[in-house]
This record gives structure tokens, C-alpha cells and sequence, in this order.
């Protein structure tokens, strides 16, 4: 976590710049300039560093349809962004009242979480639509009818159900286990750093987000068994060129991508591509065909910042919350039932 310097924003606009040239040139010719990334000691392709996606939070995963195909503003609609971000800016700097925190919406200053500007980071106005990139409208595609079945299916598991009667009706996220794959590499609320870590035959790949870390093989060996589910699922790495390409299967079936709930045939394909010195692209293509109609990618720029703090995400208030959330639950049914 890391409050955003002026000089870094600079730098992230000019590298910007050069990820637009990359969206534009990428799906013709795969190559994004002259640019030629270093090699490690052993002769891959030199990834490493931390790489966070600070600035993009704020970017939408799915496009405002009134764009279309359009995924880039135009300087009228990006004006329109900076000036939503510095009312944002004014208003988590305003001053709260703790006795209307109860009635304030979450998001707002005065509300139960404010003021954000300590834990939460807002990011940068971006050019960048959203980052869902394909299909062409930047939207996901329609949940097959097997997917539209499994929302309907958790939907009706809740009902009847408080948001408090066990601690399994609080989501993965309150309970610190994971966000899901997608969920820890694409940036939102806080803790949006990335790091790669390299050695001769391996690539790590660590999200601050939930502590999470993929030990990537890349010696060509098969994935898991098909019976091995994993939260994150099992990943297997190659170089296609200067890409680092990692294929992750082997997911169980009670996380989320998006707000949708994903079947076991789930498969993510990341491509991670140096376009140069500062800036790290990442290609996210989601395929599940039991869920969604269509594969689906997203693009995400990644700005190098060695100096980003990777705290540990140790998860403390989460694990006490569990404990006060369903005693605080029960001490409301007795005293409800007490009146009664």
C-alpha cells in the first residue's frame, strides 16, 4: 500500500502512453514497440519486480454501455473523471460525525467506514474504460443456462437465511480465504500490489491482496489431477516469446469471478508481456463453459514500484470479526426474543 507521489503519477501517465500503443499494435502484431526486455541470469525474460495496479482501481471491470466498442474516453469524458476524483478527494478529506454513522451510506464520509483516505485507495482517472477488453463491447458475455442455474441456486441458499446465522453465510472475502483468482489480481478497495519473483524453471507470483502465491512451474510438466480443486487452482507457466503465459485449472466451484459463480471447467490464461522499462501488461482471458456463453479478457497496465510497501495481509480483524459478527448476532436474537 503506497499514497501516489506526483512524480510516479507522471510517470504512470507517460507509461500509459505506451500501453495504448501496446492495445493498438498487440492484437496485429504482437509487438508493442522497439523495446527489448532483459533477460535473467539464465536467459528468461526479466519480469521481476513489484508491479502494482493502485492507479487502475477505480477503472470498471465492465464498460458503461453507452461506450459500445468505444474503451477509450475522449478528453471531454475524461475531465468529466478528474473532476468526479477530486470531489471524491474533498469529500474523503471532509469531516465526519460518528452519530450519523449508522443512517450514512458505507462509501460515504460520516459512514461506518469513513474516513477512507487511511485504508482505502481511490487510484488515478484512467483513459481506460474498463477493463474488460473482449468481447468488443467490454462486457461479459451472458451466463450460459448451467450458469444462470448455479446464481439461482446460491440466490436460493440465502433464502430464509440471516446474513449472520453460521459463519458460512459470510462471503470468502469476510472470512479472509481468498477473493478468488481474478478477484486478487485486479485492483479494488486496497492492497493492490503485485509481485513476480524468478528462478531458474519457476515464476512466483504474489498478490497483496489476501496473501496469495502461485509457485508456477514452467518445465512443461502436467497439471494436477482432475481431482485436486485448489481456491486458486493449479497453474502451469512457458515463455511465448518475451509473454510469460501461466494456465490455471483445477478451481473448486464456491468462489466467484465477478459477482458469478464459476463451475469446476473453469480456466484462466494470464500473458504477461514487459512493454518497457516501467510498465507490465497483463492479458486475463476467463473460459468456462459452463458458465458463460463466450471465453472473456480483460488488460491490465501494471506500473513497476519497487519501493510499494507488500505488507503482510495478516487478516486480524477479519478473524476477530468472525467471532464478535456471530456473537453480536446471537445477543440480538436473545434480546429480540426477549421482548417478545
Amino acid at each position: 500500500m503506497r499514497i501516489l507521489g506526483q512524480t510516479w503519477l507522471a510517470a504512470f501517465a507517460a507509461a500509459a502512453l505506451v500501453f495504448v500503443a501496446y492495445g493498438q499494435e498487440s492484437a496485429g502484431s504482437g509487438a508493442a514497440s522497439s523495446y527489448k526486455v532483459p533477460r535473467t541470469s539464465w536467459g528468461d525474460p526479466d519480469l521481476s519486480g513489484i508491479w502494482p495496479g493502485t492507479a487502475m482501481v477505480g477503472v470498471p471491470m465492465q464498460r458503461d454501455e453507452k461506450l459500445g466498442t468505444r474503451n477509450y474516453l475522449t478528453e471531454e469524458e475524461f475531465k468529466a473523471r478528474e473532476a468526479q476524483f477530486a470531489r471524491q478527494e474533498e469529500q474523503d478529506n471532509a469531516d465526519f460525525s460518528l452519530e450519523n454513522a449508522a443512517s450514512t451510506p458505507g462509501g460515504d464520509v460520516g459512514g461506518p467506514v469513513s474516513p477512507p483516505p487511511h485504508w482505502l485507495e481511490r487510484g488515478d482517472p484512467q483513459y481506460q474504460a474498463s477493463l474488460i477488453i473482449d468481447p468488443p463491447n467490454g462486457r461479459m458475455p451472458p451466463l450460459t443456462e448451467a450458469g444462470q442455474a448455479r446464481q439461482a441456486a446460491v440466490r436460493e441458499a440465502r433464502q430464509g437465511r440471516g446474513p449472520s446465522d453460521s459463519y458460512t453465510d459470510r462471503s470468502l472475502y469476510d472470512r479472509c480465504i481468498t477473493r478468488g483468482m481474478v478477484g486478487s489480481l485486479t485492483p479494488a478497495i486496497y492492497n493492490a500490489g503485485n509481485e513476480i519473483v524468478q528462478s531458474p524453471g519457476y515464476v512466483v507470483i504474489r498478490n497483496e491482496m489476501i496473501h496469495e502465491a502461485r509457485v508456477v512451474p514452467l518445465d512443461g510438466r502436467p497439471p494436477l489431477g482432475s481431482a485436486f480443486k485448489q481456491w486458486v487452482g493449479d497453474s502451469r507457466g512457458h515463455f511465448d516469446g518475451d509473454t510469460l503465459v501461466v494456465e490455471t485449472t483445477n478451481f473448486t466451484d464456491r468462489t466467484n469471478v465477478g459477482q458469478a459463480r464459476h463451475s469446476e471447467k473453469l480456466k484462466i490464461t494470464e500473458r504477461y508481456t514487459r512493454v518497457d522499462e516501467d510498465t507490465l501488461v497483463l492479458r486475463l482471458t476467463v473460459e468456462d463453459p459452463d458458465t458463460w456463453t463466450a471465453p472473456w479478457t480483460l488488460e491490465l497496465p501494471l506500473q513497476r514500484d519497487d519501493g510499494y510497501g507488500m505488507f503482510e495481509y495478516a487478516c486480524h480483524e477479519g478473524n476477530l470479526a468472525m467471532f464478535n459478527i456471530q456473537s453480536g448476532a446471537r445477543a440480538d436474537e436473545r434480546a429480540a426474543a426477549g421482548r417478545r
